[in-house]
């Protein structure tokens, strides 16, 4: 198997548990973005078992302070693109923690929504 997930070298792994990963995105959005990853091979966040999901989850936490610490984001965005419909490029799950910073974008309203950038602008 070629996943780039399932062979992540131990020195990327800024923390972890017994079902998961977290590491930082190789190609961030952002200072500090984050992906986290179950250790074993799942496609869909929807085919992971409960206690990886609540491990992740957990991970998702520890990060969250991490790049608190080292890199002050006034936000986040938390998301995970599940399916090729979605935009998952690299099929193994993970969940992407973003940091976002006041201003780093002119309008940050609808946040996640604008994958969809026709319906994004609720408000108007």
């Amino acid at each position: 198997m070629n996943c780039p997930f399932c062979h992540i070298q131990s020195a990327r792994i800024v923390v972890a548990n017994d079902l998961a990963i977290a590491v930082r995105d190789a190609f961030p959005v952002s200072s500090g973005h984050t992906l986290v990853i179950p250790r074993r091979h799942v496609i869909s966040f929807f085919d992971a078992t409960h206690d990886e999901r609540e491990s992740m989850l957990s991970l998702v936490t520890c990060a969250r302070e991490q790049i608190d610490s080292e890199f002050s984001p006034s936000g986040y965005n938390i998301g995970i693109n599940d399916g090729l419909s979605a935009g998952q490029t690299i099929l193994h799950l993970h969940i992407h923690l973003i940091p976002r910073f006041s201003g780093d974008v002119e309008d940050p309203r609808g946040g996640v929504r604008w994958v969809l950038p026709n319906k994004a602008r609720y408000w108007e």
